[in-house]
């Protein structure tokens, strides 16, 4: 048996060199290691060996077969590796290569970012609601009178339940102060929607970043330093600030932030509205809290929120808001 496991290896050993082809090696496998193969075979007649010559013959068998099965392995591997080869024989390298299509981020997903990345700076989490929203969340906890134009189903879109989408992301607010007691500090990006008339500079659906701030002595002092330094951040140390008196009946006193820097052609721009909470809001939540957490004679706060689109066409110099919407990549591969 032993000389015999000898002339099965070399014989094997000689038929994979003599392969030329992935078949003829699984040919060389079957005829040697298979079930019925020459080698399985022999190994079966262990049982009729002698108690002396069992722990020598089986060593050999076991390094017969290793090897074998070594060498089958090889073979495949170095047929692979010369088909690799001849597929790539032909293949001029000194040819220039073909520059893959980029892609980017859209302006508005890069100034979200931006602006998201600025006030987590400053300790604000980020907050988040639904689109489809209650009246009393959108207008009746915002202190917002039966009678307010936006009210109106000419200037909302109401659903057949009495529900409506969002006109302004506040609503995100409102929620947070249901759901947490003061302090808090929150960003509320997201979609508000309008029936405006679709023109160069409106949407019937927009994204709105809202912020809220609540605690006790929270000031307009407070207000004023954390708009100044978002701006200042997002346009440079060059952007100015100023406040102008408004009416909103979510807040009181209530102002118009206008913004001046080189970025935006160096001209006072009207880009939030912004304003001390009004009492007639804690006063809401309380009632519908059930409790007295946001007593506005102990805490106090603000508000602001602003338009990201108007934003980004001034700062991307785009001209006509539709751009953002339309997906003509035209216009978007301007900004990758």
């Amino acid at each position: 048996m032993e000389e015999t496991l000898h002339q099965l290896r070399t014989q094997a050993l000689g038929d994979l060199d003599a392969a030329q082809d992935e078949q003829a090696v699984e040919a060389v496998r079957v005829k040697y290691l298979g079930r019925t193969g020459s080698i399985s075979v022999l190994s079966e007649g262990m049982k009729s060996l002698s108690k002396e010559e069992k722990p020598r013959i089986g060593k050999l068998l076991n390094e017969v077969r290793t090897q074998v099965t070594e060498a089958i392995d090889g073979r495949k591997r170095a047929l692979e590796e010369a088909r690799d080869a001849a597929s790539f024989a032909d293949l001029d390298t000194s040819l220039p290569g073909v520059q893959p299509w980029r892609g980017g981020l859209h302006p508005m997903t890069s100034l979200l970012d931006r602006a998201v990345q600025i006030f987590r700076r400053m300790g604000f989490s980020l907050a988040d609601g639904p689109d489809i929203e209650t009246e009393w969340h959108c207008f009746d906890a915002l202190n917002t009178p039966a009678d307010h134009p936006a009210r109106n189903e000419q200037d909302t879109f109401y659903l057949p339940d009495g529900r409506l989408l969002r006109t302004q992301t506040s609503t995100i607010q409102i929620r947070t102060m249901e759901s947490q007691p003061p302090p808090v500090r929150i960003i509320g990006p997201g979609a508000a929607y309008r029936r405006d008339e679709i023109d160069a500079t409106h949407l019937a659906q927009f994204t709105q970043m809202e912020g809220l701030c609540v605690d006790e002595g929270v000031t307009l002092a407070d207000l004023k330093g954390t708009v100044e330094f978002f701006f200042r951040e997002l346009l440079g140390d060059a952007a100015q600030v100023r406040f102008r008196p408004h009416f909103f009946p979510f807040t009181e006193p209530s102002f118009e932030i206008d913004i001046k820097a080189p970025a935006l052609g160096d001209r006072w721009l009207e880009l939030a509205g912004c304003g001390m909470v009004d009492p007639a809001v804690f006063d809401a939540i309380n009632s519908r809290r059930g409790d007295h957490a946001y007593d506005p004679e102990k805490v106090s706060g603000w508000a602001f929120g602003f338009g990201l689109e108007r934003l980004a066409m001034i700062i991307s110099a785009v001209p006509d808001i539709r751009y953002f919407v339309e997906n003509d990549l035209r216009s978007l591969e301007q900004f990758r």
